[in-house]
């Protein structure tokens, strides 16, 4: 039996997890923050994104970039049996806890930024900044899925987003 600090069903995790609600499998941290994520997107696409085009011509990384995308978004909210989903010290809970607000508050900052002004600057950190989020959730809850989609998603999607340079 592993030893966690806060894991599994001891301490703040079981609650953090909602395991003691009866929905384990989903993390509602995760979808909170896969949201607020989100919402600039969506935001984006509905006003200034109309009718833009993926200059990218490479079908395979194309696949990858949304591969590595929407498996990042899934295991942000899903956990799929695997032993994930859990601190294994109250340093890295303070991470998460601390880390994610911060990245999500500058990645909106970078979207103001963005919508004022298209940059090539502001397009890479927009792209930079979600992975960051994907793998910090990953190392902290020590889920090996997140961190591979993670990886994907990143290197593909600045690779994708060099392409489709503004300036």
């Amino acid at each position: 039996m592993e030893n966690y600090f806060i894991g599994g069903t001891d301490g703040p995790t079981a609650i953090f997890l909602a395991g003691k609600l009866g929905i384990g499998w989903l993390n509602i941290f995760g979808l909170i923050i896969l949201i607020l994520i989100l919402i600039p997107n969506i935001i984006y696409a509905f006003t200034k994104g109309k009718g833009q085009k993926n200059k990218c011509t490479n079908t395979v990384m194309n696949i990858l970039e949304q591969i590595g995308r929407y498996g990042s978004m899934f295991f942000m909210v899903v956990n799929v049996g695997v032993p994930e989903f859990c601190f294994s010290d109250l340093g890295l809970f303070f991470v998460y806890l601390f880390g994610n607000p911060a990245l999500i508050l500058l990645y909106w900052v970078v979207w103001v930024l963005y919508f004022i002004k298209p940059r090539f600057r502001e397009q890479i950190a927009l792209a930079v900044i979600p992975t960051a989020i994907f793998l910090l959730c990953g190392i902290t809850l020590g889920h090996i899925l997140l961190i591979v989609f993670a990886v994907i998603f990143g290197i593909v999607h600045v690779y994708v987003t060099t392409k489709n340079r503004v300036d």
